[in-house]
């Protein structure tokens, strides 16, 4: 069973972030939306919740001297800094370049007729500060709370 606990943790982690999502999307701006529970961005973070998990659980049961919590640390670090850093970002792009766009077509009075123009992108990709923070609190509070139940 003990095997088992590092991606029980994780796997748990994400599953809850995911679940607490529109929970804090309701509560920020009243507007329930199920489609959070499948979404990425948002607070949680569950990147960051799953392989914070991921990182704690390995060293309780390996030690922080172990390679294998060497790995998980090194990969969770850069999964952390992608989502609030690369994807924030990226997300950013996307709204500036859509603004851009509907800017020109206003300017010019005329709407641009290739497809791609149109093309529905999702412009939240990544998260905010406090958004991985809440992600990386929530995979360690999982990780240590099911840590006796599997010992």
């Amino acid at each position: 069973m003990e095997n088992i606990y590092p991606i029980t943790a994780a796997i748990l982690a994400n599953l809850l972030a995911q679940v607490l999502k529109p929970y804090f999307l309701y509560r920020k701006t009243k507007r329930f939306d199920i489609h959070q529970t499948i979404a990425s961005g948002g607070f949680p973070s569950s990147h960051s919740s799953t392989v914070t998990a991921l990182s704690t659980a390995i060293a309780l049961q390996q030690g922080i001297e172990s390679t294998y919590f060497a790995i998980s640390l090194i990969f969770s670090i850069i999964v952390i800094y992608d989502a609030v850093n690369v994807r924030y970002y990226a997300g950013k792009n996307i709204q500036l370049t859509k603004q851009l766009v509907s800017d020109l077509e206003k300017i010019n009075q005329t709407t641009f007729d290739n497809p791609i123009y149109h093309e529905k992108i999702k412009t939240v990709l990544g998260h905010k500060l406090i958004e991985v923070i809440g992600g990386i609190g929530l995979g360690l509070i999982v990780a240590l709370l099911i840590y006796p139940i599997i010992h």
